[in-house]
């Protein structure tokens, strides 16, 4: 049924076929006995495949014909569980776990409550005890890349590098005065210091993250855009989500929508990620085309929001760089990008009166390669190829919910849980095994997430200040 070839063979063992066929390679981890989705450009399968990682990166993908060579200081025997890349959540703000389920289904969210409640709770240790919980919530659920956008990314970036996952990370830059910054210039001054800190770590990427259009002025705008080329950092930013956006930014730029406003003031180019892109037409992807903007696409946070659903199917059909987001916990409530997948391939039928349109192997594409080429990343990370960081995830097809599998893909995208992620590895590294996360205690970044409940309880929930 799948395409079996051998994908690839470690350069070092290839160099010795001349003089001993029998080389053994040392590697640091081997996973076999898989069935492996490479989600390379071919979208390769092995049913009985090994994936083998030296260092921090993918040494060998094969059929496993040729596991004999290969003398591994970890083994994992995956017994036909499917071995993957790890997830990549191209849009979230993780810090939000410590507010899930407040104010659900209330019009006009954002204006009325959010922004009040991170006006009054958001600080250094809010934003690290989110942090702390979105990390664990996120590698238990297979993802090992994260972008996120929120208040004192610093902060972030240390609970990331302790966990030992992947980030990108975006200082939030917003009109009016926040807990991080007072006016929009200090935002920017923020980002540029959390740029200089950590421009050369290994699996933190700062970045400016202006909330959106209508939340900036133009001038700013073009500022972020400017300093993105000059320090070579990401961009990202909430783009064509809501009415009022469009509203406001109709009224600013003499009627033209918030994507070609964007393009008017010079502020769209190849470092630009854009979540949500809901209200966008045709001449609208265009331009982001055009452009080489990424796109993130959040599914349940949209179809929660009511504000509509992404013309994602077109975007992916024409050939943009789309991945799947999450958004934040108070916005979709999880932070599962495999809760996304159900929903991403059944509303996209459902819109559009297509029982055929975005099939499973899409919905895995956008939450694996494409997402990483959303972040212009696809060179690093999304496939398990020879070359690429070791990224990977084993999914447990022997759970109920999975059994029996026929094709990979469907079971994971109608058939999966985020609780079906038995091991994780980021960068060549084992960070959950059989679901036990080995860098942090997970009780203790439960419990201090309960205790910061309390304080949210009795300062804005028993004091009235937030309607339920």
């Amino acid at each position: 049924m799948f395409k079996k070839t051998l994908l690839a063979v470690s350069l070092a063992a290839t160099s010795l076929i001349s003089t001993s066929a029998y080389a053994i390679e040392n590697v640091d981890l081997l996973i076999k006995n898989a069935t492996v989705l490479t989600m390379d450009q071919d979208k390769t399968v092995f049913d009985n495949g090994l994936v083998a990682v030296k260092g921090n990166k993918i040494y060998a993908v094969t059929d496993g014909s040729n596991i004999s060579e290969y003398k591994a200081i970890k083994t994992i025997d995956a017994d036909g569980d499917i071995v993957m890349p790890g997830l990549i959540n191209a849009h979230t703000h993780a810090s939000m776990t410590v507010f899930r389920s407040m104010a659900d289904d209330v019009p006009d969210r954002l204006h009325r409550y959010i922004f009040p409640l991170e006006k009054k709770l958001v600080s250094r240790n809010m934003v690290r005890i989110g942090a702390q919980l979105g990390n664990v919530e996120m590698l238990k659920g297979g993802v090992t890349t994260y972008a996120d956008m929120y208040y004192f990314e610093d902060e972030v970036a240390k609970t990331v590098d302790q966990i030992g996952m992947r980030a990108i990370l975006g200082e939030t830059i917003i009109q009016f005065p926040v807990a991080s910054a007072k006016t929009p210039e200090d935002g920017i001054k923020y980002t540029l210091n959390f740029i200089e800190q950590y421009k050369n770590h290994p699996r933190i990427t700062p970045a400016f993250a202006p909330h959106g259009p209508y939340t900036n002025s133009t001038e700013t705008l073009q500022t972020i855009a400017k300093l993105s080329i000059q320090y070579d950092v990401p961009v990202m930013m909430h783009l064509a989500e809501s009415k009022r956006e469009r509203e406001v930014i109709a009224k600013r730029s003499g009627g033209l929508s918030p994507i070609k406003y964007m393009e008017s003031i010079g502020a769209l180019n190849s470092n630009f990620l854009a979540a949500h892109v809901i209200d966008a037409n045709d001449e609208d992807i265009a331009i982001l085309k055009k452009h080489d903007v990424g796109v993130a696409h959040n599914m349940s946070a949209n179809i929660k929001s009511a504000k509509g659903v992404a013309p994602a199917l077109k975007m992916f059909n024409d050939g943009l760089r789309i991945g799947l987001g999450t958004d934040g916990p108070m916005s979709g409530n999880t932070l599962s990008t495999i809760d996304e997948f159900n929903q991403v391939a059944k509303v996209h039928k459902l819109v559009n009166k297509d029982r055929a349109a975005m099939p499973p192997i899409n919905v895995i594409e956008m939450a694996t390669i494409g997402a990483a080429r959303a972040l212009h990343m696809e060179d690093k990370i999304g496939s398990l190829e020879v070359g690429k960081l070791a990224d990977i995830i084993v999914i447990d097809t022997k759970a109920p919910n999975m059994i029996p599998v026929y094709n990979p893909y469907s079971a994971l995208v109608y058939s999966a849980y985020a609780t079906n992620v038995k091991h994780s590895v980021v960068d060549g590294k084992l960070l959950m095994e059989n679901r036990n996360i080995l860098t942090v205690n997970e009780k203790t970044v439960r419990d201090e997430a309960l205790k910061f409940a309390d304080v949210v309880r009795k300062t804005v929930v028993e004091s009235g200040e937030i309607v339920q």
